[in-house]
């Protein structure tokens, strides 16, 4: 699973906006992201996150903080 996917797949999964350590620490207890593959883990959520914000997936609530779209 990609970061984004990872991302993705946990604030579909939350019923509220979330902060970006939240995603990341559901993400790798989920087994989404597995820090083996993705040694830092910080960077590649965060940079999924970007991504997601830039395409109009995801949308920034508060400072640090994220729900998906529509």
């Amino acid at each position: 699973m990609t970061p984004e996917d990872a991302v993705l797949a946990v604030l579909s999964d939350a019923d509220e906006p979330l902060h970006w350590t939240v995603i990341q620490d559901r993400a790798l207890r989920a087994g989404y992201l597995d820090p083996f593959e993705t040694p830092d883990v910080r960077g590649a959520v965060s940079t999924a996150v970007r991504a997601l914000l830039a395409d109009g997936r995801a949308v920034k609530t508060a400072t640090g903080t994220y729900v998906l779209a529509g």
